[in-house]
């Protein structure tokens, strides 16, 4: 994938869901993956030619791991002229060494966003940007299926009143395997996890459940994802489509 197709897919998903207004400052997570990368040249792109004019940060929760070296980011954000700021914290230490988590997602996940929340408020930004893409929304409205009971997945864009943050996800337009030639074709510096769960969570049985169900039915991942868009989720702003 191009840079102008991303940018397509950016503006596409913005657009139709409002999530960028004039003097907005959005930072965007970076966990060192390569979808956080690819949103962070998304919105640097979109940023040079939006007609809502807003301002851009990146910031990185390191939670503690051992050989977790961030400095390739470091060097890209500069090159980028992007305000980077990493918040140090002992989340691996607290998760496997004091409670010694045997299923650590949720939790981690709580006091990684805890975490971000706070410094994104700190560094003066009114949203923040989560990368996660068609898939993400796809593999999480079946978890919701097939161990909650009810059809639902993350909202293209969400107002946290208690932190007066809002959070957006313009990459949901974005197909994971676009996202893996994005970053082959930009040689982004990818920071791999150290998380020691990493590729052994319901997350990735929902990812290769997906990937089945799509292999022996062509596009069900699309018709799954259409169902989404338009299931009228609880919690979902409406969808305002552009005239092309």
């Amino acid at each position: 994938m191009k840079l102008q197709q991303l940018l397509s897919y950016t503006r596409k998903a913005v657009d139709e869901y409002q999530m960028i207004e004039e003097g907005d400052h959005i930072a965007v997570g970076i966990s060192g993956g390569k979808d956080s990368l690819t949103l962070l040249y998304a919105l640097h792109g979109l940023k040079r030619f939006y007609p809502k004019k807003f301002e851009l940060s990146a910031i990185t929760v390191d939670l503690g791991y051992e050989e977790f070296h961030l400095e390739p980011i470091e060097k890209l954000c500069a090159q980028l002229e992007v305000p980077y700021k990493i918040v140090r914290t002992d989340i691996a230490h607290i998760l496997f060494e004091e409670r010694k988590e045997s299923n650590p997602c949720s939790l981690c996940a709580k006091m990684r966003k805890g975490a971000l929340n706070d410094a994104v408020k700190d560094m003066g930004c009114n949203k923040v940007a989560y990368a996660h893409h068609k898939d993400d929304i796809i593999e999480t409205m079946l978890l919701s299926l097939i161990f909650e009971g009810r059809f639902h997945s993350f909202s293209p864009k969400t107002y946290l009143d208690r932190m007066d943050l809002t959070v957006i996800r313009p990459m949901m337009f974005v197909d994971e395997m676009d996202v893996i030639g994005f970053k082959n074709k930009y040689d982004l510096p990818v920071v791999k996890s150290k998380c020691p769960v990493d590729g052994h969570t319901k997350r990735q049985y929902a990812k290769e459940l997906v990937r089945q169900l799509n292999q022996e039915h062509t596009g069900a991942k699309e018709r799954m994802f259409t169902a989404i868009l338009n299931g009228k989720i609880n919690g979902w702003p409406e969808r305002i489509l552009q005239k092309r």
